[in-house]
């Protein structure tokens, strides 16, 4: 698929999108605002970038107006309530998905996932340490038919997802232990995975 067939969606709602009564997603590393570090990254494959939140108004003061904000339709779900939405609103058949706490993700091992993409796959996903990492894959847009379908049951896993898609799993590029900030898979939980975020930002500058 060319990159015009393409959504990134970020996933900035539910309990966990805060930090220290901050959202993560406009967290600073560097002074940049994550979502503005994930926007740009996603750029280089997509034509369209969704952000998906129940609380929009403090993206309008940080994003251009190209950046598409969105709410849940299921709110108060978690990631599955907010891929739902990015599902459902894509303007494009392919929506690459990531969480707002993840300040790593990469375009290029999203693009090697996009080498799965065959007749009957509905979801590639990146396998890193032998387990799948469901927020940073590639999704065919109909498959917020199974999400809604799990969501209406009350049921609220992305592994549980897992099980009711025909998904291809693609090995990380490389051994990302050894990647430091290249590490797609990084996400921040807490004030130290913060802290961590920016040294790494700060190492990765005085060796580059």
């Amino acid at each position: 698929m060319s990159t015009t067939s393409v959504t990134g969606a970020i996933l900035a709602g539910g309990k966990h999108a805060s930090l220290a009564g901050t959202l993560k997603a406009l967290l600073t590393l560097q002074e940049e605002a994550i979502v503005l570090r994930q926007v740009r990254e996603m750029r280089k494959l997509c034509k369209e970038v969704i952000v998906v939140t129940d609380t929009p108004k403090p993206f309008f003061d940080v994003l251009d107006s190209s950046v598409r904000i969105i709410t849940d339709y299921y709110p108060g779900r978690g990631p599955l309530g907010g891929m739902h939405s990015a599902l459902r609103l894509a303007r494009n058949p392919l929506v690459w998905i990531a969480g707002s706490d993840m300040p790593f993700v990469s375009a290029d091992e999203a693009r090697r996932l996009m080498t799965g993409l065959t007749d009957g796959v509905q979801a590639v996903i990146p396998i890193v340490r032998e387990r799948p990492v469901p927020l940073h894959g590639l999704y065919d847009s109909r498959c917020s038919e199974a999400v809604a379908g799990l969501l209406t049951v009350g049921e609220e896993s992305m592994q549980s997802l897992l099980g009711h898609l025909q998904w291809l799993g693609v090995p990380a590029e490389a051994d990302l232990e050894q990647q430091g900030s290249h590490d797609f898979t990084f996400e921040i939980r807490n004030e130290s995975d913060y802290e961590r975020a920016n040294n790494l930002l700060v190492m990765a500058r005085s060796t580059g």
